[in-house]
């Protein structure tokens, strides 16, 4: 097992901690303390202050003045640095993998994905840095040239959700960074030590190649800094990740004020199992899908969507897998299933159990609250299976726990139908080896989701792709493909080199 202390003083974490940085400068926040909690074993981590108004405008005004600088860095040499910050999360990958173990709950191979995450889109942001392309056009005016180029937006705002920790950050400040912007990060107030652990590491970087304060800024506070972020005109874009109504706050004031925003709302993400379906391959994916990170992904798997004629075999091959999972300490290698994050969300699975029997469902693995030894911070629960109707009102909402829901099918029709019929659009995934209905999923009446698999499940998501989803999901696209462009603003111009004036469109307007 890990040494926890010993990590903690590895990543500069004390058991007390300033909130607030621009970078090399780190304060105490003016409004208050934020206790780290771990759901691990319920010991207090450590604490950190959090920001007030002053401190907040004190970080932006930071970053407005460093964004003149760095606008004006040559791209190439932007994505030098964040190649940099790539190198030192590598150094760093052990102890940063065990840290988001112990304050968000997930297993250390997830904890240790989730850096390897940053590092590959450390990797692919150097790449971009040297690609942010911008078309010709050939106009229809002798003598004119066309073209379009894309400039940075100026100060990003992000703000995080506690089930990756990390990981989403780096999604958007790596190309943001390489982009010409700066970034102000709002981490989920649940895991404030992972983010502290990740400024120290990209201020060391900056300060090494003597970069202007304020190009990282890490606004510790409560929801009133992410009201701030979210109000504010001088922060160009608000990426924001979380839950379908913490988004809708997010979009309606960034709106209002015409700014532009990027979310990455809940998913209610489902997997259909056809009959010619290898459920050597489909059943691991749900079980995946299902219970890592305890069901606390926003790409978990809550809805199995099942044929009739393969309905029972399915049931019993899950039944064994689930008998099969151990719960505990996720640092703990031995351990499949670690806690939820906390009592908040233990309730909230506690709540959705109840409703699934109001409803009319009945359980095939009954819901369970593990106490007792091994389970002391009382935040572990059992994954649970359900059978259900796609239309119950506790199958249209997400629930951020381990609860997967069996519904069965007759047409594949019927069964996309099915998946579709949520208010989200995450991630989505079919198991089969006909291709007709591997097409037919694929197509523009198939998934409605941003994220279509087939045979893969719906949890895990590569950096090369753009990450997002429809609906309620928000509409976002984060890392690969051309997610950059998100960051930045799109200029077209027109050069005349010649010594007349034609106007567009053949339009005379002729002065002596």
């Amino acid at each position: 097992m890990a040494d926890i202390k010993a990590v903690l003083e590895k990543l500069k974490i004390a058991s007390s901690n300033k909130g607030l940085s621009t970078g090399q400068k780190f304060w105490d926040g003016a409004a208050g303390t934020l206790i780290s909690w771990s759901p691990v074993d319920g010991q207090q981590i450590a604490d950190v202050t959090i920001a007030g108004e002053s401190d907040y405008n004190q970080l932006v005004d930071s970053a407005v003045a460093a964004f003149k600088e760095w606008r004006l860095v040559p791209a190439p040499r932007r994505g030098e640095i964040v190649r940099q910050i790539g190198d030192s999360l590598r150094g760093h990958k052990q102890d940063l993998g065990i840290l988001v173990s112990y304050e968000m709950g997930k297993s250390l191979q997830e904890g240790l994905g989730e850096v390897q995450e940053m590092i590959d889109i450390c990797d692919f942001a150097v790449g971009l840095s040297r690609q942010l392309y911008g078309l010709t056009m050939h106009s229809e005016r002798t003598d004119h040239r066309m073209y379009e180029q894309w400039h940075p937006l100026g100060v990003v705002g992000i703000i995080s959700a506690f089930n990756f920790p990390v990981a989403v950050w780096s999604w958007n400040a790596m190309l943001a960074w390489v982009c010409g912007n700066v970034c102000i990060w709002k981490p989920s107030e649940k895991t404030p030590l992972t983010a502290l652990a990740c400024q120290h590491i990209v201020a060391e970087i900056f300060e090494k190649n003597n970069l202007p304060e304020g190009l990282s800024c890490l606004l510790t506070g409560d929801s009133n800094a992410g009201k701030w972020l979210s109000a504010d005109h001088r922060v160009a874009l608000i990426s924001a990740t979380g839950s379908t109504r913490m988004g809708r706050q997010v979009a309606e004031t960034v709106a209002k004020r015409l700014g532009k925003s990027l979310l990455e709302l809940g998913g209610n993400n489902a997997i259909i199992i056809t009959p010619s379906a290898d459920l050597k391959v489909a059943i691991p994916a749900v079980v995946f899908g299902a219970v890592g990170t305890a069901g606390q992904r926003c790409t978990s798997t809550r809805r199995l969507i099942i044929h009739k004629d393969v309905y029972e075999e399915v049931k019993t091959r899950l039944v064994k897998a689930y008998s099969q999972l151990r719960i505990g300490n996720p640092l703990d290698g031995k351990n499949h299933v670690g806690p939820l994050i906390d009592q908040q969300s233990v309730q909230q699975y506690e709540v959705a159990a109840t409703a699934v029997k109001e409803q009319g469902g009945s359980f095939l693995i009954e819901p369970q609250k593990l106490q007792g030894l091994g389970f002391e911070s009382g935040c572990y629960v059992a994954p649970c299976i359900a059978e259900v109707e796609n239309h119950f009102p506790i199958v249209q909402h997400e629930t951020f726990a381990p609860v997967l829901y069996l519904i069965q099918y007759d047409s594949l029709d019927e069964a996309i139908a099915l998946q579709n019929d949520v208010p989200q659009g995450l991630s989505s995934a079919i198991f089969t080896l006909n291709i007709r209905e591997a097409e037919r999923y694929l197509s523009a009446s198939g998934s409605d989701c941003g994220i279509a698999n087939v045979n893969i499940g719906t949890s895990g998501a590569e950096i090369g792709g753009a990450f997002g989803g429809e609906k309620e999901t928000g509409g976002g696209r984060e890392s690969g493909s051309d997610a950059w462009k998100a960051y930045m603003r799109r200029q077209t111009n027109t050069i005349n080199y010649g010594s007349v004036l034609p106007l567009a469109q053949g339009i005379k307007f002729e002065i002596d």
